[in-house]
Formats: structure tokens, C-alpha cells, sequence
């Protein structure tokens, strides 16, 4: 594959400030197809990106956090009609917002609606009580980061189980806070930190040496520095979503929805693990029918197009086990893959499967309020021409 185009798109970005750096890897039935890197990890410091430059995923560890929970549901531990209250106590008697006040949900909270996220939990930041109320408790969580009182995996979840919800569980799609109470979920079940349990089935088998929830001392030095969008010269040095900026020391609560770091050669394998059917070089994570069912769309037709409205970006694909799936490419304003499915991060970082042409393409960058943007098309209708 000729991939001057894809560099010339990178640099360019580099150059015109959007980014201060990045890399890109593509592959083909397993091989690598290409690579590039451009700018810096460090702009202050001079250090350029390199491959083994580490990067916090945000929202790109969702897709992680979805193999863990198949991993349960294969061996038995796990229904995914199982009501969350189950496992988590606070979601036993929970209440949906509404103008009128507070009524109670319809029917229990399920597994499979923190999949597909339509169980009503949400992200702060926003008007609705909701919105104020999952802000509380993320606000909380940051003030006691790094203290004898931080909070937990389990105990975040007992805290955003506590708060009003969007809507009654199952009625619509709404992106929130779904993958954290499955990491917790996972603790609960399996018996281990959320941590140990991705060493233990996915990170160690796979290889992933440099993906977990912080960076060693050993290993800062690799750690790209976060800027700001729109002032890409300018550092970000705050923790958002109780994930600290500086990854320094490992956490009490594990983010299953936003928590991990990683390199573009570690997210590599376990990409390259769901397009060959749940196995890498010899080592089974998932059997195949499960990778089938975890990579397939979940959403009825008035939850997909709210999704649509949400995101226009987003338009032609539905969602499922915390990605996206490619489900109508007349609607796509890029070039698409068939059967495409992969997810992005609140930085940039972005990850695609293209099983039918057997193809992963990873981005890594680290600028805030990024997730999918012009440059992320650009690269993609680039690999497309190419292909």
C-alpha cells in the first residue's frame, strides 16, 4: 500500500497546528501496511511521536471493556438480561428524570442495555438533572483522586446507580457512563480489580505490555503530553472523568469507559484478535460466534436515529457491545468498509475493523474534545482510495 497521501495528511495537520503529533497504522490480514508519524508527543520538550509513544484512549477503552463482559457471558457467569441490580446494589429501586419529577423505571436495568447504552445513565456536564447530578459525583471523585479517600471501581458505580436517569431503561440511546458500571460489573462477578481481570484474559495473552489503567515510572517518558483543541501549543493538565491527566499511579477506580492507556502496536492486537475471530497468534480470547455477536448492532430504528441526530458524523452506522457498526453506507460521509465496527476517544485516538477487507486502521493522537473530526475522514477516505 502506498500511504504518502495518509503522511502528507498528517504532517500537514501537524504543520498547521491542529495537532501538536500523532501515528497512524494500518493493517492487512495481519501484516502491517503501513505506518507514519508525525509531530511531537512533547512540543515543549522537542520529544517526537514515536510507535511505542503511549496514549490515553478515553472512549476507545469501551470496546475492552465489551470483550471482558463476552468473556463472562461465554463461561457462564454472566446473562446479559441479568438486571444490574444483581450485582450493583443502587440499581435495585432506581427512578427516571422527568419534568413532572421522579417515577419510578418501568422495568430493572439490564446487562444489555449498558452495551448498547440505552439504560438512560449519562455523562455530567449537561443542563438536565441528570447531567447535574452525574457531575456531582464525577466532581466528588476528582477532588479525592490521590487521596486515602479516592473512589473505587465499585463504588463509583453505587454512586452513578444512585442518580436519576434519562429515560426508562431500554426507550432510547443515550452515550453516559455505561462501560464504568460494567467495569464494575466485571469486578463484582469475577472477583478480581477490573485491572486484574483484562491482565489476567486479554493484556497478557495478547501482549498489550503497555495497556492498563496507568504508566509506570519506568514508562512517563513515553507518555504523550495532552493539548488543547484549538491551541494545540498549549498543554491540558487536568484530570477529566476521574481519570488523572498524568497516569502516574494506578487507581482505585479502573474507568471501564475511559480508563485505559495504550500504544498503536498494543490496541494492534487486540484489533487484529476480534478480525481473526477472537484469536491472536495462538491465543484464544473469544470464540467466534462471540465476536460475531459482540461486532453486530443492537439498536431499533427510533434509538439508531437518535443516534444519527446526535452525532452527525455518526450518520449510517448503529451501535452495539460499546462500538459503532456500519450498518447503511448510503448515509456514510466517508468512505466505509463493509461490516465496519471500532470506536473513537474523547483525544482523538480512533480505531476501525474492516472484516471483509480484513483491515485495521488505528489513529492516535491526543487533543480534548476530538473523539472523530475532519482529519480522522480525510485519513480514512485516503486508505480508502488507496485500497
Amino acid at each position: 500500500m502506498n500511504g504518502q497521501q495518509m503522511e502528507r495528511t498528517l504532517q500537514q495537520a501537524v504543520a498547521d497546528g491542529f495537532i501538536a503529533g500523532g501515528n497512524l497504522l494500518v493493517l492487512k490480514d495481519g501484516k502491517e501496511q503501513f505506518y507514519c508519524q508525525a509531530g511531537y508527543a512533547d512540543r515543549q520538550a522537542g520529544l517526537p511521536i514515536e510507535r511505542n509513544t503511549i496514549f490515553r484512549l478515553y472512549s476507545m477503552s469501551k470496546p475492552v471493556t465489551a470483550a471482558a463482559v463476552m468473556i463472562l457471558m461465554e463461561e457462564g457467569r454472566i446473562d446479559l438480561m441479568d438486571p444490574v441490580g444483581m450485582y450493583i446494589k443502587s440499581f435495585q429501586d432506581q427512578n427516571v428524570w422527568t419534568p413532572e419529577g421522579l417515577v419510578p423505571v418501568e422495568r430493572p436495568m439490564e446487562i444489555r442495555d449498558l452495551l448498547s447504552m440505552t439504560s438512560g445513565l449519562v455523562y455530567g456536564g449537561g443542563p438536565s438533572v441528570p447531567e447535574q447530578e452525574a457531575q456531582k459525583v464525577f466532581d466528588e471523585a476528582i477532588g479525592k483522586l490521590g487521596t486515602a479517600e479516592e473512589i473505587g471501581t465499585v463504588e463509583m458505580a453505587e454512586r452513578l446507580g444512585a442518580c436519576p436517569l434519562m429515560f426508562q431503561p431500554g426507550a432510547s440511546f443515550m452515550y453516559g457512563t455505561s462501560a464504568d458500571i460494567l467495569g464494575a460489573v466485571v469486578e463484582v462477578v469475577s472477583g478480581q480489580s477490573f485491572g486484574a481481570f483484562l491482565k489476567e484474559h486479554i493484556f497478557d495473552p495478547l501482549g498489550m505490555e503497555d495497556t492498563g489503567f496507568y504508566v509506570p515510572e519506568a514508562k512517563q517518558g513515553r507518555l504523550s503530553k495532552v493539548y488543547i483543541n484549538g491551541q494545540s501549543d498549549k498543554e491540558y493538565k487536568f484530570s477529566h472523568l476521574d481519570i488523572q491527566n498524568e497516569m502516574k499511579f494506578a487507581p482505585r477506580f479502573e474507568s471501564g469507559g475511559a480508563g485505559l492507556v495504550s500504544t498503536v502496536t498494543d490496541y494492534a492486537r487486540f484489533a487484529t484478535m476480534l478480525l481473526n475471530g477472537g484469536t491472536y497468534k495462538g491465543q484464544q480470547i473469544l470464540k467466534e460466534s462471540t465476536v460475531r455477536f459482540m461486532t453486530g448492532h443492537h439498536l431499533t430504528a427510533p434509538q439508531q436515529a437518535a443516534m444519527d441526530f446526535g452525532w452527525p458524523g455518526l450518520a449510517g452506522y448503529s451501535y452495539g457491545n460499546l462500538m459503532r457498526t456500519l450498518v447503511d453506507p448510503s448515509k456514510a460521509v466517508h468512505i466505509v468498509f463493509d461490516g465496519e465496527y471500532g470506536w473513537d476517544g474523547w483525544l482523538g485516538a480512533y480505531f476501525c475493523n474492516a472484516p471483509e477487507d480484513k483491515m485495521t486502521f488505528l489513529l492516535m493522537y491526543q487533543l480534548t474534545d476530538t473523539g472523530t473530526t475532519r482529519l480522522t475522514r480525510m485519513l480514512l477516505n485516503e486508505l480508502g482510495a488507496a485500497l
